[in-house]
């Protein structure tokens, strides 16, 4: 306080300059989270003698003091009423938890392209990278070529539909490595087949793979980042996310329910600092597997008609350094060319 004196109780709940700063920003939470009029402060008088600090009363909510408008709000809306003397309010007024240990980046699904591109972009950041596929000698390369960049790797072999398995991995990087500041979701599981052919062991292996695993993975992780007040969580979607075609029910399924994951949790952990994102690569990764699939496959990568995995990285690290004020839930990338 600018004049040293104790701060009086009205500056929250009174008549003070401190008591129309708060219901200036009631207002706003009010307009926001109830934009129907007859919701809004002041929408259905303008008789400034019934205004609290120049804005009327909620005809709803009815209140008429400070600490009854804070009392009243939902979702928690009073936490993020901070003294309006601090310049930089944090969200529900808990500061992220600064570390000394080194930070991880654990990549699930750290493949030979999109995977491995992710976790070499922020190695060279200096995070540790903990890579996971199925089969550990499969990761020696990417762990290899992390290295001579300079960087640190630890690769592991997990099967991240066993929630035991996933559950010893997170445990061990949080106690041996240190602190999982990234999670990225990476597991593609695409798998084309007529509906007519896909057995319910397909469908299901598919759902565990592309969406099981993800809820695994994303809930362990979260149970730290939440006490840190920080973290971020990327889950790796596809056009499938968005719509079914022909010929991939199962993985068009599994996308689906990934995305609706990812909604959910970013509802969930985003006030408790923890940014959730969902991106939705909308066109064919370079990747042997791609090239393989595509007849035209030279002709499509040398016109940029083909996403390269160091572009879906470094949009990975874009998300990552955004600042708290400006998240991203869901984004998409797709080449210049791509018909959407």
């Amino acid at each position: 306080m600018a004049s040293g004196k104790e701060s009086a109780p009205e500056t929250w709940a009174g008549n003070g300059n401190g008591s129309r700063a708060i219901a200036r920003r009631v207002a706003t939470l009010q307009l926001h989270l109830n934009p129907h009029p007859s919701f809004r402060f002041g929408a259905e008088t303008g008789d400034s003698s019934s205004s609290y600090g120049g804005v009327s009363p909620s005809p709803v909510y009815g209140f008429s003091t400070g600490a009854e408008a804070l009392s009243a709000l939902p979702f928690d809306a009073e936490q993020e009423m901070v003294d309006p003397n601090i310049d930089s309010p944090t969200p529900n007024g808990v500061k992220p938890q600064e570390s000394t240990r080194d930070k991880v980046i654990l990549v699930i699904g750290a493949g030979n392209a999109t995977g491995g591109a992710v976790a070499k972009r922020f190695a060279r950041e200096g995070f540790v990278a903990c890579i996971v596929r199925r089969q550990k000698a499969e990761l020696k390369p990417l762990a290899d070529a992390i290295e001579e960049d300079g960087g640190r790797a630890h690769s592991f072999g997990v099967d991240a539909r066993k929630e035991e398995e996933v559950v010893k991995l997170v445990e061990h990087i949080e106690s041996s490595v240190g602190d999982i500041e990234v999670l990225v979701f990476n597991i593609g599981a695409n798998e084309k087949r007529g509906i007519l052919e896909t057995t319910a062991r397909l469908y299901y292996k598919v759902w565990e793979m592309a969406c099981f695993a993800g809820f695994v993975s994303g809930r362990e992780v979260a149970k730290r980042m939440v006490e840190r007040n920080r973290g971020t969580i990327i889950f790796t979607g596809a056009t499938a996310s968005l719509r079914g075609g022909s010929g991939f029910s199962a993985f068009a399924g599994a996308k689906f329910a990934l995305r609706a994951l990812a909604q959910s949790m970013a509802r969930e952990l985003g006030p408790k600092g923890v940014h959730v994102a969902h991106v939705v690569v909308d066109a064919p990764i370079n990747t042997a597997w791609t090239r393989g699939m595509l007849p035209d496959a030279d002709s499509l990568i040398s016109t940029d008609r083909v996403v390269e995995p160091d572009d879906v990285a470094e949009l990975y690290w874009q998300l990552y350094q955004q600042p708290r004020r400006a998240w991203t839930h869901e984004t998409d990338i797709r080449p210049w060319k791509e018909p959407w």
